[in-house]
């Protein structure tokens, strides 16, 4: 017993000295560790090689006795499970089994066969360990024989750990110095990026692939703090979407984040992350963008290139289709190459929505002031109308614009059948409804939680389709409008008017291709289809007036009318003025102001409405002798004429034009509304540009024009070549065009 307690004291203060993980030290973050050194430690750290002292140092400028680096070393191999095997027996004379590190240094020694002790036969396990001899060790590990070494020892050891790299960013002037713990974390990242050698010096692949380890090389690590199968924030996360449950569920520093290297796999869980030694990463927040240029909030400056690849919401794009919508103050992860250049860029964090808050109360702000984080002055928009707080009504969902200063209040929601979550339902960061997987905002994920699949579940959106709460199916009306895109027994898509599209099979389903319908689900990958009919209020609607019976219409209404395709959205205006009879209003839904915000209308005889650019040419009339004009509308992906022209327009300017069934003759020809030099800082997403005061809708599909080069582009390039834009819109909330270049 006495020997079994002096044995447990020596391995207690072994441990101590070795400083293995305590609630202090395993955040990661060492007061003492510099910046350009933190990497290599947090790999080993989650590796199991290393830790810090519970004191939440690392101590780096520490020596290593031989002892504690052959613990190390058995470690990093992965054989502690054998350590019983060696610990009984008696090598050295100054290493009795008492000894806490006997069965490293056994191992080592008649295991491994790595390391050896002195022409005395003793090992001296409390020695420190010289940097030559450590690199003699890990050499034999990686199968380098002391017969082929030449020269004398060390010099022949260190030239080649010199070569192979692994005395990489190590001061090798001194092979006798004492081996601190920095370099011996330089030492074994080193070590596992190297690689090993067979019979008579051969390739023999990495020491990782030896031991049993998968790896996956050149991949770049998004998050290591992300949420796992467990549910727990301690995952890797790849830019490439896959993620990996840590193995042993330590909590990451975040200082691997956006590194390019090796990602280690044990078992299919990650064991560690090997940056590369070629480069490094650093955190930034943004104060300003540019084309070539981005320079963070301490005033530092990178070059980017256009071409530069950036990941956003997990996908990949280049800096030049990005870097026009990011505001500052967003956080990015940038990996600086050898030569200082930027390679990629990790975007998140800043102004991007990440929270919401639910009204549960009519007419209650609760909460808006932790949104705005303190910011005073904001002001309120609705459904992209301005709002105040007495305009808010239960189950509201309320997002902060910090690029607009503004709260934006929505009240879109869809109700069906609890589909699919991922990665699980107490945290789910995506959940599948009516056929769309939906991005959930934190702060909804408690609400989430009281739910499962198989339940029946309203989801309450942001203006952008995110997930800010949830509740019960049937608390709340159930349904969504949209409008039928295709159907038939086995398969229907229907465009829902909030913006996403809902899929799944439609047995028994009534309604056909084009039609307005209210849509729910009670199955998985079923939805139910109904033919939407009446609405809420009926009567004559008053073009002039803008009413329909004694409601009125509001400024972003919708409207739709039956084409040939069935429902086509038009413009109000489009209609001109004067009445249409109640007879051809065939639903009209009033919003939370009592005001039409969605009409459809029955047939629209006027032919489908094109958007686009005003081309007015002249040809001769042999036959009258006389002049005519004809009229050319395109957008760049349509375009309708050159035809015939009695309306007053002129070359350049943005219309509305629709012609007769034939498309022999335009009847009607509405030049769009226009706002001039609009700045990209007015826009809060792709989807929304506020302008005076006003939300605007931006269609995806949006035409852009660039008066330069006389050619149609993106919207990206539109943004990415000039920071200001001409607007027009049609008059019902929705930008149709986007004009840059010089007037």
């Amino acid at each position: 017993m006495k020997k079994m307690i002096s044995w447990l004291l020596a391995a207690a203060l072994a441990a101590s000295m070795l400083a293995l993980p305590t609630a202090a030290a395993r955040t990661g973050h060492f007061s003492d560790l510099p910046e350009n050194s933190a990497a290599p430690v947090e790999a080993l750290r989650l590796m199991g090689v290393l830790d810090g002292y519970g004191d939440g140092t690392f101590r780096p400028n520490a020596s290593l006795t031989r002892a504690q680096f052959c613990k190390m070393t058995i470690c990093a191999v992965n054989r502690e499970d054998e350590l019983e095997l060696y610990r009984s027996v008696t090598v050295y004379p100054d290493v009795r089994p008492s000894h806490w590190a006997a069965g490293y240094i056994n191992m080592a020694a008649k295991g491994e066969r790595i390391i050896s002790g002195f022409s005395d036969g003793k090992f001296y396990p409390d020695r420190v360990v010289t940097l030559a001899q450590a690199a003699t060790v890990l050499l034999r590990l990686l199968g380098y024989k002391d017969e082929t070494m030449g020269a004398v020892w060390p010099n022949g050891y260190l030239a080649v750990a010199s070569r192979v790299g692994l005395l990489d960013g190590m001061d090798k002037s001194n092979g006798n110095a004492p081996l601190t713990r920095g370099q011996a974390a330089q030492l074994f990242t080193n070590l596992f990026q190297a690689d090993c050698v067979g019979e008579e010096g051969a390739g023999a692949g990495s020491l990782l692939s030896r031991i049993g380890m998968e790896t996956k090389e050149n991949v770049i690590l998004a998050s290591s703090s992300a949420k796992g199968p467990d549910g727990k924030n301690t995952a890797f996360q790849l830019t490439n979407g896959q993620v990996y449950q840590l193995a042993d569920s330590k909590a990451s520093s975040g200082v691997l984040d956006g590194s390019r290297g090796t990602l280690v796999l044990k078992n299919g869980k990650a064991l560690t992350f090997l940056p590369d030694r070629k480069g490094s990463s650093r955190t930034a927040v943004l104060a300003s963008a540019e084309a070539l240029l981005l320079t963070d909030r301490t005033g530092a400056k990178y070059s980017v290139e256009n071409s530069t690849t950036a990941f956003y919401n997990g996908k990949e794009q280049s800096w030049s289709e990005l870097y026009t919508w990011l505001n500052p103050g967003t956080a990015l992860t940038l990996y600086l190459g050898a030569a200082g250049n930027v390679e990629y860029i990790i975007i998140g964090g800043g102004d991007a929505a990440n929270e919401a808050v639910v009204v549960y109360e009519r007419g209650s702000a609760a909460g808006f002031d932790s949104l705005t984080g303190g910011t005073g002055g904001w002001t309120i928009y609705k459904n992209g109308l301005p709002a105040t707080s007495n305009d808010l009504r239960a189950y509201d969902v309320a997002v902060y614009s910090g690029a607009t200063n503004s709260i934006r209040v929505s009240d879109a929601r869809v109700t069906g059948y609890y589909e699919d979550c991922r990665p699980s339902p107490t945290a789910a960061e995506y959940v599948t409804v009516l056929g769309y997987e939906f991005p959930v905002l934190t702060t909804a994920q408690a609400s989430l939680a009281a739910f499962k699949p198989g339940d029946q579940i309203t989801l309450l959106l942001t203006e952008d389709n995110q997930v800010g709460g949830a509740v019960k199916g049937g608390s709340l009306p159930g349904g969504t409008l949209g409008i039928v895109k295709s159907i038939s027994s086995g398969a229907a898509e229907v465009e829902l008017l909030c913006g996403v599209t809902a899929k799944g099979a439609a047995d028994g389903a009534s309604a056909a291709a084009g039609q307005l319908v209210r849509v729910s689900s009670e199955k998985k990958g079923e939805l139910q289809i109904y033919r939407q009919g009446g609405g809420d209020v009926t009567g004559t609607l008053d073009l002039s007036a803008r009413r329909v019976g004694n409601a009125g219409i509001a400024e972003n209404v919708k409207v739709y009318a039956y084409g040939d395709n069935g429902l086509e959205m038009i413009s109000l205006s489009d209609l001109g003025g004067g009445t249409l009879p109640g007879s051809r209003v065939s639903y009209a839904r009033l919003n939370w102001a009592g005001q039409v915000d969605v009409l459809v209308l029955g047939r629209y005889d006027s032919g489908a409405v094109l958007y686009g650019r005003a081309v007015v040419t002249i040809k001769r009339n042999q036959a009258e002798q006389m002049n005519e004009y004809h009229l050319e509308v395109s957008n760049g992906a349509r375009s309708i004429g050159p035809i015939p022209m009695t309306h007053d327009v002129n070359t350049g300017d943005y219309v509305a034009a629709s012609t007769n069934s034939s498309g022999t003759q335009f009847t009607a020809v509405r030049k769009l509304g226009r706002l001039t030099d609009v700045p990209n800082s007015a826009w809060s997403s792709r989807e929304s540009v506020t302008v005076g005061g006003r939300s605007y809708t931006v269609p995806s599909d949006v035409a852009c024009y660039n008066r330069d080069t006389g050619t149609w582009i993106s919207l990206d390039a539109a943004r990415a070549y000039a920071g200001r834009a001409d607007l027009y819109e049609s008059g019902d909330g929705v930008i149709r065009i986007i004009e840059v270049g010089a007037p």
